[in-house]
């Protein structure tokens, strides 16, 4: 079956192993039309000439992250690359379609897993492609990330933050959205803390309390779950993931963060102070960032996590005083 990751794709049901989206790539990759045109999808797949995007970043993981298949800071760019064709130039791929989808990608297939439909989705920058993989250009510092996991719980995760410093540095699309920070204490330590580290990494964010962005502006929230929780984007990750595409929930009073496993079944809570740093998006609009928590001290928690280091590769992330934890948790 056509998972809705490969947005675009034709939604009907086939036998076997599903299209690697160039899932992402299909659900990603062209747009339905085009299955018919051949010469037009190929052409889309981005072999054409041009200035090669420079600082560009490949990751291929598995299972939401937890296992990396291949990692390159230099992939071998050649002139205007999209999301298909550089994923071809640099990894092992077979296609279906006349190259509009990808079948297999290092020997490991979409389809079914312990029962489960699994399949490849990709993320430029953070955030599931709203095109075919071999309709989206690469642009120069595009961090392009594939994964291949399971979506019985939600076919849509529409941003993850494990590519950070990205979107803030190099933006969607090639464009940088203005980034504001909204605190529930502007000038609260967990507020001053994230600003910084926005800063250091060249983004000219700004900060203010909480309610004054917009669908074009790249928010980050900062602040107990309480009361960011009832914000137009974030108060998606109440519904779950299906909702948002957040494996994790808040109970109704915020003081118990609930976390889920790929299937969305709850496989934990944490009671005490603990926090989450997690994204997600609504339509084509620019993603919300959470920073939060149970309290002020889960807050604290997740502020002083939020870095490069930590969020690597990651989907979202719950904090305790104890350590961090990659969401969704992943069980066999």
């Amino acid at each position: 079956m056509f998972a809705r990751g490969q947005r675009g794709r034709p939604q009907a049901a086939e036998s076997g192993p599903s299209s690697f989206p160039v899932i992402g790539a299909w659900r990603f990759a062209c747009k339905p039309l085009m299955i018919l045109a051949a010469a037009g999808l190929l052409a889309g797949c981005g072999l054409g000439a041009g200035a090669a995007p420079s600082g560009v970043q490949l990751t291929v993981s598995s299972d939401f992250g937890a296992a990396v298949l291949h990692q390159s800071s230099a992939p071998h760019v050649r002139g205007s690359e999209t999301a298909m064709s550089l994923l071809m130039r640099n990894d092992t791929v077979s296609t279906r379609f006349g190259g509009g989808f990808v079948q297999s990608n290092g020997g490991r297939s979409g389809g079914q897993s312990h029962g489960q439909p699994i399949d490849w989705f990709y993320y430029v920058n953070g955030i599931e492609a709203p095109l075919g993989a071999a309709s989206t250009n690469v642009h120069q510092g595009d961090h392009i990330w594939w994964d291949r996991h399971d979506w019985s719980e939600t076919d849509h995760i529409p941003a993850v933050v494990g590519s950070f410093p990205e979107p803030f540095v190099n933006g969607i699309d090639g464009k940088r959205d203005p980034v504001r920070v909204e605190c529930t204490a502007t000038g609260g330590r967990a507020c001053r803390e994230v600003l910084a580290v926005l800063r250091a990494a060249g983004v000219p964010a700004g900060v203010a309390a909480l309610g004054g962005g917009g669908p074009q502006t790249l928010d980050v929230l900062v602040g107990p779950w309480l009361q960011i929780g009832g914000d137009r984007v974030a108060h998606a990750i109440a519904g779950g993931p299906a909702a948002s595409g957040v494996y994790a929930t808040f109970s109704a009073n915020g003081r118990t963060l609930a976390l889920l496993d790929q299937d969305g079944a709850r496989r934990g809570a944490l009671t005490g102070s603990a926090g989450l740093i997690a994204a997600t998006r609504t339509g084509e609009e620019a993603p919300t960032w959470v920073v939060t928590g149970t309290d002020e001290a889960g807050v604290a928690l997740a502020a002083g996590e939020f870095n490069p280091q930590t969020l690597d590769g990651h989907f979202a992330v719950a904090v305790t005083s104890a350590g961090t934890q990659s969401l969704p948790l992943v069980s066999g």
